[in-house]
């Protein structure tokens, strides 16, 4: 498990009986459209019997058509000098006015269809399962949870850390008994995204159908490397991110002191919020990642690690010897920390173990660190806490120079 970099801030759809009978009907749409990948749109509407829109752009080229009900239908072929490399279909249906991705078929080279997966809503039009298909397009036994209940069971206590991500699997027995929880029990955590109490680690951002996994990874190091955390999941507001005031206020109303976040972007209007609330949350120390872009974030800014806020700390990945790590962003003067994070252990959302590389993976051993050293002195500020981190950094053997301000840490574990 390469570099499974930090989350850039996509629909979650349907679906049960309305598409009961579409996939094999649907399967021989894809196969149509990639046998003719240069056929025009008057020869597919003629093979399809719809009224047919092309887009193409470099070597992708785009078939779309809608049905009379508003569903949607698009193939997009990727070619290479004129040949099918791949084929997608998704199908979408519309919901309460919007359109939600229902079914995904794959192909290759063949342009037989290699992988179906479906979405399936319940009665109130959450999605819940993600439904493999089997070789016949039928529901296999394979169904992935999109949305599952936060089990029960009593608050840790330790220092609270706020974990904002993709979300976590909360379902995991490591993760679950790490939550922050009301004294009735019910986990405080939240979700953004869909707005609710359920922020399961799930991120559609690029694909509904084939979804991202991202916070496990890296709160199983959290729980690891801080075994006395009290962890506070939410899932990061893609849809509208000047909801990031709300999740800061809700993380300091439940005492957050320490906030873990691996997140980024090229774009600054999606941190504005973040950066005004961060700013008024002096208590708070934000642990964020540098990003894994190969490059010097001082020239060229990834937000919101480049904002200048005293309780904001920046990490990249280094390697055990004590160099930046290869892909991971740096800057002598935007990036203060780093700290090994490549091959790191974790648990995946499945419960599988493996190995990341990344700079989203030093937030969390840095952020381990400073509930560690929160836990061992209660009444420090998030700038002592700072200031007892910046003293355990040494400089870093990178020959080219100083890759980041301070240094980096051997071994963010032993914090004696």
């Amino acid at each position: 498990m390469r570099r499974l970099a930090w989350l850039w801030v996509g629909l979650i759809g349907l679906a049960n009986a309305a598409v009961a009978a579409e996939p094999v009907q649907l399967a021989n749409v894809l196969k149509t459209v990639c046998e003719n990948p240069d056929a025009r749109p008057s020869e597919l509407h003629a093979l399809l019997g719809k009224q047919i829109y092309i887009h193409e752009s470099g070597p992708q080229r785009q078939v779309t058509y809608q049905e009379a009900s508003g569903a949607s239908v698009s193939v997009v072929l990727s070619l290479f000098n004129g040949e099918v490399r791949r084929a997608s279909l998704s199908y979408s249906e519309p919901i309460n006015g919007e359109l939600h991705p229902v079914l995904s078929l794959q192909a290759g080279p063949s342009c037989a269809v290699a992988n179906g997966r479906r979405i399936e809503r319940d009665a109130s039009g959450s999605a819940q399962w993600l439904v493999h298909l089997d070789d016949a397009l039928a529901d296999s036994d394979r169904r992935e949870p999109l949305n599952p209940p936060v089990p029960g069971g009593q608050d840790p206590g330790g220092v609270t850390v706020a974990h904002i991500d993709s979300g976590v699997n909360y379902t995991l027995p490591q993760i679950a008994a790490r939550l922050a929880r009301t004294p009735d029990g019910e986990a405080v955590g939240y979700d953004f995204w869909d707005m609710d109490q359920r922020p399961f680690d799930v991120d559609a951002a690029r694909s509904p159908f084939f979804p991202l996994h991202h916070g496990t990874l890296v709160s199983s190091i959290l729980v690891r490397e801080a075994p006395a955390v009290r962890l506070l999941p939410y899932r990061y507001p893609r849809p509208d991110m000047s909801r990031m005031a709300e999740v800061l206020a809700h993380a300091s109303k439940n005492g957050a002191k320490i906030v873990a976040m691996p997140l980024g972007s090229n774009t600054e209007k999606n941190w504005t919020a973040f950066k005004q609330a961060a700013a008024q949350h002096a208590d708070m120390l934000f642990i964020v990642s540098a990003g894994n872009n190969g490059r010097n974030i001082d020239e060229a800014p990834v937000y919101p690690a480049v904002y200048d806020l005293d309780n904001l700390l920046v990490v990249t990945s280094s390697t055990i010897s004590g160099r930046l790590a290869p892909g991971s962003n740096w800057g002598p003067n935007g990036v203060d920390l780093m700290v090994p994070a490549e091959r790191v252990e974790v648990t995946d959302h499945r419960g599988a173990r493996g190995f990341a590389s990344g700079s989203s993976y030093a937030v969390p051993r840095v952020a381990a660190l400073a509930a560690r050293l929160l836990a061992q002195n209660p009444g420090w500020t998030a700038a002592q806490v700072k200031a007892a981190i910046k003293d355990l950094a040494a400089p870093g053997f990178d020959r080219s120079g100083p890759k980041v301000r301070w240094g980096w840490i051997p071994n963010p574990a032993d914090d004696g």
